[in-house]
């Protein structure tokens, strides 16, 4: 799997609670270039996003450790904190965690964001109605 270009977006709570409904009741379409991964602030994205877990994940890109034990120790960080860093970006799809037989590998989704401000998915919806 090759890392990609990841589209994220930043909007409030609210709206991205809205947006989800009006989809899931077929009122609102995505288009294909809209991020799929949301935050509610540039303080939580970056905190996800850290300068030391872009770091992590050039890492995983570069190294392509076989297994989490292994990049523990290219990393030099405590296995317990690297799984819950791992898990945290695996559920925000920029790591998948593939299970090889009794081991699990980190693979990098991405090493390069494209994040957007500002989103009205609202303004779009109700100028397609119009």
């Amino acid at each position: 799997m090759s890392t990609k270009m990841i589209k994220i977006g930043i909007m409030s709570q609210k709206e991205i609670r809205e947006r989800t409904l009006a989809i899931a009741q077929g009122k609102y379409k995505p288009k294909p270039d809209e991020p799929k991964i949301w935050f509610t602030s540039i303080r939580s994205l970056a905190e996800v996003l850290s300068d030391e877990n872009q770091a992590l994940l050039q890492m995983i890109t570069d190294k392509k450790p076989n297994s989490i034990t292994e990049l523990a120790e290219i990393t030099g960080r405590q296995l317990s904190n690297l799984s819950r860093t791992l898990k945290t970006l695996s559920a925000y799809g920029f790591v998948k965690l593939e299970k090889h037989k009794k081991t699990i590998c980190p693979i990098a989704k991405a090493t390069k964001f494209n994040v957007i401000f500002g989103v009205h998915w609202k303004k779009q919806a109700m100028r397609k109605r119009a």
